[in-house]
Parts: structure tokens; C-alpha cells; sequence
């Protein structure tokens, strides 16, 4: 009988705990013609499509409509792209006379990405936030992010449904739905929360409508709908992507990252986006004159010697009782770690944890931030502001007044609270709550763990992961880690139009590190990830259908008729 190392051992023990080992691959089996075989769109890497490209296998033109297709069939369901750029297959068909006259401007050239709907271009497809109020207005200039993604020879194939203003309107609402795009599901489970609010992204990833897709974060919005949509994550340190032209809610906390199948996918996707803006201050704080190879390091080896904390004190099942089934599958993902030659460091623990949760000084933050920002740094650039929204009073009369917003139904909360406050972030009152805030979150969190214990990351289930890195910015990947096991109980959300807990809910491990560790941090990462492969155990409910070869064959049968 053969022998089983140890490694195997634990990950199948670890697979059995999250009641996978009996789960349907997700793969769908690869079609061919004249024997090339062409890579299933739900996990068809970067350098898949790369290899594909440059046989001349098939074209970014079809890579495009592929992408399209597989987009309409599951839309109608799932509503996760609120636009295309109808400008795509254009673009395609230049970047394919690029490639054939020698002219390749990255690894993904001619590669499609969608892109949250908050992330200005300056093209005919709106920015919104999912709101009417920013309805045909006008920007004069790409964001540095899609400027960046088009200088790598992406496409940018479309906008992604988000819960409204990311996620910061109303505590009265649900996760994925906007105005203007409606309610976005996760397709892991009939009406799946999708979490938010980089909900349509994830979603969209998941499915494989694009190699990826980008979101922002402000404190979870990349890694919470990453973590249950079966997804890498990567939360980069403020400052190492660009805001500019990014619809706003914190210059203190806003981020934007990569969201993929796979960690190698995330990192090229982060090295495209990656680096200083002459439009955001805060990328000036980037120590790096030229962006680390993030792809290169995706190594195997990559724990080995590292030191691991894990804050015990932030796996809070008493404020989150339902995430009960994620401890023990993390408790086995460590051995994992250990195996593969880093040390664990157990009970490494935040003691600003309590003091944190007791005071108010994280919304503070954030409402001030808000009524600065918002209209300094995004409203006061239109080139054209049909709704004449200037300020977040404007913003919120206009929803009050707007039927297709859906007020009072879906309140404005948060948008009254920080109108009440009565400052922006110039004011002492502000200071005061910022310095509290990074003081927990820092020297009593994330940077005192690290130092005070002599660690080179942290590590958390991602249910727990994202508030102290959001408040001081710095930097998280999540990678997926297990499902709920088939005796969960199906949990409506808090308003009542989704199911947030179901059996098969995917969930991740998030590893955390110092300001500007992403090369460290998606080395560990992908050295998880290729030891479990995980995503590929967890099947959707519900796929698309379309397929490359289905484009190509169609294609050839055209030329011949």
C-alpha cells in the first residue's frame, strides 16, 4: 500500500473538517479543436490565456465575446455587471494588431478586467456608486487605476455592481444592491448574500466573466465578498494603489485591489496597478521606486522560516456566533502552515481589541472623512454634474427626493450621522478620533503583534480579518479556506432578501503584515493556496455555460459559409 506523507495527511484531514473532500470539482472539461485544448473560463489563469494569446490559439477579440456572453447568460440571475464598454471588442481587435505586429505592453495584454462602478473612466461608460445622483456625469480623465490597466494592454470590459456608495449610505439595507444595478446574489446558493461592497466583482470572478476584476476597500470591502464568494482578495496598503477618480469614502482608509481566482492571477493584476499617482499624495509614501515582482513571488516555499501570530482574541464568536464552523478548519489550516516550515505563534494578541470596540472613534473617522472628501476629492472634479451634486447634503436630499432610490425603505443613516457631526477631517475633533484610532489599531494591534513578538505576518480566518488593517491601512490577502458543512442552517440576512449562512458557504484565511509586505504576503499566501486548493473543490450553483472554443468554433463556421 502506498505511503501518505504527513502533509497529505493534514490537508486531508483539514479538507474533511470543512466537508469537502466528497465535494464536486468546478472544473468543466476542456474542449478542444485539431487537438489544441482551450482553457475553461472559471479558472483559466493569466498565463492561460498568455499562452492562448500568443499561439494564436484565439484572439483577445474572442476572449471579449466570450467573456460577453458568459455575461448576459447569468446577469438576468445575479446582476453583477451594471455596464459594458461598448467600446470592448475595439479595442480587442487593436490590441490583436498590436500582437501581431510584435507589440505586447504586458502579461495582460489584451486580457479582459471588469472594474467596480466607482472607478472613473473616461469613456462612455458612466461612474456611479449605483446611484441616480451621479447618473451621466462626467470626469475629465481616466482614474490612475484604469489609465494604469490600459497602459498594461488590459480591456476594460465593463462596470461591476456594488452596494451603493460603497456600502456607505444606509445600515438599513443589503449587501450588492444599488439603485442603479439592483440586488447582486452570490452564485454559490440560490439568493446568496454576496456580501459587499465589491459584490459584483466578486461575483463576477468567481464565475470566470473576466481573468479578474478590481474593488476597494475601506474596511472589507475587497476581502468580505473575496472570503464568501471563494476568492483571493488582495487589500493593498493605502497608498500603494491610486484613489484618484475613485468615488470616495475615506483618504485615510480607501484602497484599491485585485480580486481573482487564484493568488498568482491577484498578483499580476496588483503589479499593473501598482505604483505613485501624480493625483493621490498618499502614493508618495511608496518606498519602492520600481513595483516588486509580485508574480515572482508566488513561491512554494515561501512560509518556510516564517514567523506566524495568530491574534486569538479577534476570533469573537460570541459578537459572531455563526462563524463557529470556521475555527476548527483554521485551526487545521495552521498545521498546514507548520508543515510546510513556519512557526505558529499562538495567542499574539490585539490588546486594543475591547478599547476599540467600546469607543466610537472608527465612524468618526469615517463621517468626516466623507463630508471632506467626497466632494473635494471626486465632486468638485466633474466636467459635467447633471444632478448638481456638490456636497453630501446635496447627495442626500437628492436620494430623499428620488423614488428609484428606494428611501425611506433603504435609510440614510449614515449619511444624517455624519452630517450631524458637524466637522470634516481638518478639525481637532478629527485628529483626536484618528490618532485613538491607529493608536488601537497600530501600537495595540496589527504593527505592536508584529514587532512585540518578532513575526513576519498574522494570520485570521477573513470573517475576522479586516477592521484593524482598514485603520491603519495596511495590507491583507485572503485566500479561500473551506465551505459551511452540509447540516448549516440557512440564515436570512438583516433585511430579510438574502440568505447570508448556507451549507457550501465558502470562507477564507487571511494573512496581514506591516505597510507595503504585499510581496511577502502573497508569497505566503500562495504557498497555502497550492498546498490545499481549495477553490476548486467548492462548486457553484449556478455557471455559465460559454465556452472559448464555442466562440472560435462559431468564428470558423462564419469564414466557411
Amino acid at each position: 500500500m502506498a505511503t501518505i506523507s504527513p502533509l497529505r495527511l493534514l490537508t486531508l484531514a483539514w479538507l474533511a473538517l470543512s466537508g469537502l473532500v466528497h465535494s464536486q470539482e468546478c472544473f468543466n472539461s476542456s474542449t478542444a479543436i485539431n487537438g489544441k485544448a482551450f482553457p475553461p473560463l472559471i479558472e483559466a489563469t493569466t498565463e492561460d490565456l498568455i499562452t492562448g494569446l500568443e499561439s494564436g490559439l484565439f484572439t483577445s477579440v474572442d476572449l471579449v465575446t466570450a467573456y460577453i456572453d458568459r455575461i448576459m447568460e447569468v446577469n438576468s440571475t445575479l446582476r453583477m455587471v451594471t455596464q459594458l464598454n461598448p467600446d470592448a471588442l475595439s479595442i480587442a481587435a487593436e490590441l490583436d494588431s498590436m500582437r501581431a505586429n510584435g507589440t505586447v505592453l504586458g502579461p495582460l495584454h489584451g486580457i479582459p478586467i471588469l472594474i467596480k462602478n466607482n472607478i472613473a473612466t473616461f469613456d462612455k461608460m458612466d461612474n456611479t456608486a449605483g446611484s441616480y445622483a451621479l447618473a451621466g456625469a462626467k470626469v475629465p480623465r481616466d482614474s490612475t487605476m484604469a489609465a494604469k490597466l490600459r497602459q498594461a494592454g488590459a480591456v476594460i470590459l465593463g462596470k461591476t455592481n456594488l452596494s451603493q456608495w460603497a456600502n456607505y449610505r444606509s445600515f438599513n439595507t443589503s449587501n450588492g444592491w444599488s439603485a442603479i444595478g439592483g440586488q447582486t446574489q452570490g452564485a454559490y446558493y440560490p439568493e446568496q448574500d454576496p456580501s459587499g461592497s465589491s459584490s459584483g466583482s466578486a461575483v463576477s470572478s468567481s464565475l470566470g466573466l473576466a481573468l479578474a476584476t478590481l474593488g476597494t476597500e475601506t474596511d472589507g470591502s475587497i476581502l468580505s465578498p473575496s472570503d464568501v464568494n471563494n476568492l483571493v482578495g488582495i487589500k493593498p496598503t493605502v497608498g500603494l494603489t491610486s484613489r484618484d477618480l475613485v468615488i470616495p469614502i475615506s483618504e485615510h482608509q480607501d484602497t484599491v485591489g485585485p480580486i481573482a481566482r487564484t493568488v498568482k492571477d491577484a498578483a499580476y493584476v496588483l503589479a499593473a496597478i501598482a505604483g505613485k499617482s501624480p493625483y493621490d499624495n498618499y502614493t508618495n509614501a511608496n518606498p519602492f521606486n520600481s513595483t516588486p515582482d509580485y508574480v515572482a513571488a508566488c513561491n512554494f516555499s515561501a512560509l518556510s522560516g516564517k514567523r506566524i501570530g495568530v491574534p486569538r482574541n479577534l476570533i469573537d464568536l460570541v459578537a459572531d456566533p455563526t462563524a463557529a464552523p470556521i475555527v476548527p478548519v483554521f485551526n487545521a489550516a495552521l498545521d498546514i502552515l507548520r508543515a510546510a516550515g513556519a512557526t505558529i505563534v499562538e495567542n499574539t494578541n490585539f490588546t486594543g481589541y475591547e478599547a476599540l470596540n467600546e469607543g466610537d472613534y472608527s465612524n468618526i473617522v469615517l463621517e468626516a472623512d466623507f463630508i471632506t472628501d467626497l466632494p473635494k476629492e471626486y465632486l468638485s472634479q466633474l466636467t459635467y454634474n447633471p444632478n448638481n451634486i456638490h456636497s453630501v447634503a446635496d447627495l442626500d436630499n437628492f436620494t430623499h427626493a428620488f423614488p428609484l432610490e428606494d428611501w425611506p425603505q433603504r435609510d440614510t443613516e449614515i449619511w444624517d450621522e455624519a452630517l450631524a457631526l458637524g466637522y470634516g477631517n481638518t478639525s481637532p475633533e478629527f485628529w483626536s478620533n484618528y490618532t485613538m484610532n491607529t493608536y488601537l489599531a497600530g501600537p495595540l494591534g496589527v504593527t505592536g503583534a508584529l514587532a512585540n513578538y518578532s513575526l513576519d505576518a498574522l494570520v485570521l480566518p477573513t470573517e475576522f480579518s479586516p477592521n484593524f488593517p482598514a485603520l491603519i491601512g495596511s495590507p491583507v490577502v485572503t485566500v479561500p479556506l473551506g465551505a459551511y458543512p452540509a447540516n448549516t442552517t440557512v440564515l436570512r440576512n438583516g433585511f430579510g432578501n438574502l440568505n447570508a449562512i448556507f451549507p457550501g458557504l465558502p470562507f477564507g484565511i487571511s494573512f496581514m503584515g506591516p505597510h507595503f509586505s504585499e510581496e511577502l504576503l502573497i508569497g505566503l499566501a500562495y504557498a497555502f493556496e497550492q498546498r490545499t486548493l481549495v477553490r476548486n473543490t467548492i462548486t457553484p450553483y449556478l455557471e455559465a455555460t460559454t465556452e472559448l472554443v464555442d466562440v472560435v468554433n462559431q468564428k470558423r463556421r462564419l469564414s466557411k459559409a
